[in-house]
């Protein structure tokens, strides 16, 4: 795969945040090497947060945001502006604060300095514009700070090295299935082609299994549903596990032996993107909840809706067959998803393979801080069907 197919959600996102007119875009321009951003003396020319993928070494694959100018003084845009730059913060691994070189901190860069510390994110301070001024200091924010000028490039490379070094720091390995194989060994992916399935190609929790499947020098095979029980059959020896799109988790059980693991791309993604434990916690709620109670179906991804659609259709069938109760369901897909959760009782979510684990955490806490249980679509398929424990392979997947 290269680097520019590399999904945003897999990239480190670096986030540019300021005032109106600190020099946050001429300076994403000096960094990129590109005209990414609209640069003008007109206070507030950024209006809403331009991202832009490429690759930035040392680092790799990043998606850098240029956000509006969080001090906006238009009461009604302003706060609508101000709003959206807040909500780049909950998928950002590293921000990066622009500010005036020849000022102090005002209001705004306290206040966003205290957001990234309240939401745990890592964060340089850019001091722009040191061509043109006297050089402020900020002693608390030693080892953080860079003098940068876009004009001269001065302290640009400085910035590319800093941020290197705090992606760095922030990056661990995490595996969908890499950590729970061996060389040599059989997987068989059961990945339907349906009328929900997308044109020409796999979903990405299939391609990013199927990847780490052939990094770890095992073999992958992949099935439809209707051709599992005949590819076991003919196998020599039983293979190392099973892993099945949620919606077919009930046919594969029936098809799979006892003593092969099987569980779904959609549990993976959840150890994946850090929430499993959550998810597998929230799932319980299902069985007490009244009836009309309300739920919310969120899904990670935009997609244009079948007939035969999994959040929207078969996941609520399913559910109404478990628990014998109609609920109100509610949905939202994409990068929106509500800050205010008052009157639901529950959230489940989709993988999230095309959100970063940093937003979906976020969504997480936001759930859990108003105590409302949050668990994923594998987790609620996988009960329904009866099959739970079994789909988390004896508790491996939550211990390991």
């Amino acid at each position: 795969m290269g680097s520019n197919e590399v999904p945003a959600s897999e990239r480190v996102h670096i986030g540019f945040f300021g005032a109106r007119n600190a020099g946050k875009s001429s300076l994403v321009n000096a960094l990129t090497g590109q005209e990414v951003s609209i640069v003008s003396d007109v206070a507030g020319t950024t209006t809403d947060a331009v991202m832009k993928t490429m690759e930035l070494l040392p680092v790799g694959p990043v998606a850098i945001t240029d956000t509006a100018g969080f001090d906006d003084d238009d009461e009604q845009l302003g706060i609508q502006r101000i709003a959206r730059t807040k909500r780049e913060l909950y998928r950002t691994d590293l921000a990066v604060l622009v500010a005036d070189a020849s000022k102090d901190f005002s209001e705004t860069e306290t206040t966003l300095i205290e957001l990234f510390r309240e939401q745990n994110i890592p964060f340089l301070v850019a001091l722009s514009q040191c061509d043109k001024s006297e050089r402020g200091t900020h002693p608390e924010l030693s080892g953080k700070t860079v003098f940068v000028s876009a004009k001269t490039g001065e302290g640009i490379r400085e910035l590319k090295e800093m941020i290197g070094r705090f992606a760095a720091n922030g990056s661990g390995e995490r595996y969908i299935i890499r950590d729970l194989i061996e060389p040599g060994d059989s997987i068989v992916l059961v990945t339907p082609i349906d009328e929900s399935a997308p044109k020409g190609r796999l979903i990405l929790p299939q391609q990013q299994t199927l990847r780490e499947i052939l990094d770890a020098n095992a073999c992958a095979l992949l099935v439809q549903p209707e051709q599992l029980s005949g590819l076991l059959s003919g196998l020599r020896e039983p293979p190392r596990m099973v892993v099945t799109d949620s919606q077919a988790f009930a046919n594969a059980a029936k098809d799979v032996p006892d003593t092969v693991p099987l569980t779904s791309f959609s549990i993976l993604m959840a150890r994946y993107k850090g929430f499993l434990k959550t998810a597998v916690e929230g799932v319980s709620a299902l069985k007490s909840l009244p009836e009309g109670a309300k739920i919310l179906i969120a899904e990670g991804c935009t997609h244009h809706r079948q007939c035969g659609d999994i959040g929207t259709v078969k996941l609520p069938r399913a559910i109404e067959k478990l628990t014998g109760r109609k609920f109100r369901l509610s949905f939202c897909s994409g990068g929106t998803f509500p800050e205010d959760l008052s009157g639901c009782q529950l959230v489940i979510h989709c993988g999230g393979c095309m959100r970063t684990e940093r937003e979906l955490q976020w969504r997480m806490r936001t759930a859990l801080a108003q105590d409302i249980p949050f668990t994923n679509y594998g987790v609620v398929l996988a009960a329904c069907s009866g099959i739970l424990e079994r789909a988390l392979m004896g508790d491996i997947l939550l211990n390991v």
